[in-house]
């Protein structure tokens, strides 16, 4: 009886395990994903685009978000721009990946490759596909601008900054010792992210994936499955208009002037061509003084002539 009793036991285990890893289950933290298996560890789901992998208790990385974006927009019929056109904007592009989810330090489009940090952002001129980075530089830092809209009660400041915290904490999973400082001047708030690489555990989100989290949230384009972000002070809701995040590397970026914006190089242009026209105005009238002065001295020599012939 002994052994029937040990195989039944052992046939329910495996009934038991078989069960939960069929069992369908939604990504919480990630609306991009699709063929999504519990288990006991959890529920995992393959990321759009990239067929990786990924935990949906946690937050995706920012690449792998980006490349689940980039195939949607693919799919959802976008003609190809013609052979020349481009936008030069920075702004979203088809990255690649690690297979841990880390953006790769090399970006191409094809024609043109440049480096990036952590954050996925540019951080060298573009150059041909024979530009070779040695490293994924780190961003330890991300300063997160956005202001609200207006409302009928005042804001706290010592309040915000503690809501702020809780909420990343609860929405995005992120250690409130990461929050370094949340400054309000109505209605503009300032949220820094610090984190370095020594201070970052396994287990620990990237600032660089919550900052990419909070901008969706705050275009309406929430990744998370519960619904948009939604922080309430003195009960009344705080609602974000923009967003805009600025990134500190361990290491400077490599731009050169050329990564100087038109408004900056016409203010150069502006300045340099008034130098120019100061230095005219000058020589103008230096010669003009001299001409006057020979003039004079000649009249002078011409006086003392005639009252001494």
């Amino acid at each position: 009886m002994e052994p029937l009793r040990g195989a039944a036991l052992l046939l329910l285990v495996a009934a038991v395990c078989w069960a939960q890893q069929d069992q369908g289950c939604t990504c919480a933290k990630n609306k991009r994903t699709t063929n999504c298996i519990g288990n006991a560890t959890g529920c995992w789901c393959t990321s759009i685009g990239s067929e990786v992998s990924v935990r949906c208790d946690t937050l995706t990385s920012k690449c792998l978000l980006m490349k689940a974006e980039m195939a949607g927009l693919k799919k959802a019929g976008r003609r190809e721009k013609p052979k020349h056109a481009y936008v030069d904007n920075d702004g979203i592009y088809d990255p690649d990946c690690e297979n841990s989810g880390n953006f790769k330090a090399r970006q191409c489009n094809g024609t043109s490759c440049w480096c990036v940090n952590t954050a996925g952002a540019r951080r060298t001129e573009k150059s041909d596909t024979d530009l070779q980075c040695s490293e994924l530089v780190r961003t330890s830092w991300i300063i997160i601008e956005t202001k609200h809209s207006e409302r009928s009660t005042a804001v706290d400041a010592s309040l915000l900054k503690e809501i702020i915290k809780n909420e990343f904490k609860e929405r995005y999973s992120l250690n409130p010792e990461y929050i370094t400082d949340v400054v309000y001047e109505k209605p503009y708030i300032t949220i820094e992210l610090k984190q370095n690489v020594s201070q970052k555990s396994a287990k620990s989100v990237d600032i660089s994936d919550v900052a990419y989290y909070f901008e969706k949230d705050v275009k309406g384009d929430s990744l998370i499955q519960s619904g948009t972000l939604q922080i309430n002070i003195s009960e009344e809701p705080l609602k974000f208009d923009q967003a805009l995040i600025y990134y500190v590397d361990e290491k400077p970026p490599e731009f050169s002037m050329k990564r100087l914006t038109a408004g900056v190089i016409a203010v150069i242009v502006v300045v340099v061509l008034a130098i120019v026209a100061g230095i005219i105005v000058l020589v103008i009238t230096r010669r003009r003084r001299g001409k006057y002065e020979k003039a004079e001295a000649k009249e002078m020599n011409e006086m003392q002539r005639e009252l001494n012939p």
